[in-house]
């Protein structure tokens, strides 16, 4: 049986940047990708526009990508080192001076506030988050990994081991709240507030019978 832990993320670079000059030139592409990805959405994605838009050559995408569906996974990828990176600032913040470990109320307020922020403001995020638009399903093994991150991040501050029943709590929690908030954002593009309020009541509901 596979667990959480057993997912890994593997950004989708043909290859790595070694020297800074190379990483900035990836993070301008990226950064690109998520602006034309708000201008077109992903079927008018194409690694030349990416090119024009970063003011870099196409063979500088093809060095790093082979084609958009990877280079849109390695913004997905991105997307997601920083949701974990903006949680964990939240978390450290709230715990600054204090040892008695985080309440579950307030990490899922932090979890979720997070993303809501990012899926308002963050260019491409709107479309793409932490997996690449499908037009049938959502990439259920992005969800898997989002728990698992969370799991890591969370599991101690909230003064609990990381071990299976955490892990699928996780992952049943995010599972339920992508589904919502993918609702939430259907209805209206700032997110509608009331659906949002019924997500956490739902996971509250939820993570108590455990958390408790």
């Amino acid at each position: 049986m596979h667990t959480l832990t057993d997912q890994q993320p593997h950004p989708p670079l043909r290859r790595k940047p070694v020297q800074q000059r190379s990483a900035d030139r990836l993070a301008r592409i990226l950064d690109a990708c998520a602006e034309v990805l708000d201008e077109t959405g992903y079927e008018g994605l194409s690694t030349r526009a990416v090119a024009q838009r970063a003011g870099v050559p196409i063979g500088s995408v093809y060095r790093f990508f082979s084609n958009k569906r990877a280079m849109a996974d390695a913004l997905a990828h991105r997307n997601l080192d920083v949701y974990i990176e903006r949680v964990q600032e939240q978390v450290d913040a709230d715990r600054l001076g204090v040892d008695p470990p985080l309440d579950w109320r307030r990490a899922i307020d932090i979890v979720l506030d997070v993303y809501i922020g990012m899926k308002q403001d963050m260019p491409g995020f709107a479309l793409l988050d932490f997996s690449v638009p499908s037009p049938t399903e959502r990439d259920g093994g992005a969800n898997h990994l989002v728990a698992q991150r969370l799991c890591d991040l969370l599991a101690g501050p909230l003064g609990r081991a990381p071990d299976a029943e955490l892990q699928r709590t996780f992952l049943i929690g995010v599972e339920a709240a992508d589904a919502l908030l993918q609702l939430a954002f259907r209805t209206t593009p700032a997110g509608d507030q009331l659906i949002i309020r019924e997500t956490k009541e739902l996971l509250r509901a939820y993570l108590a019978r455990i958390l408790d």
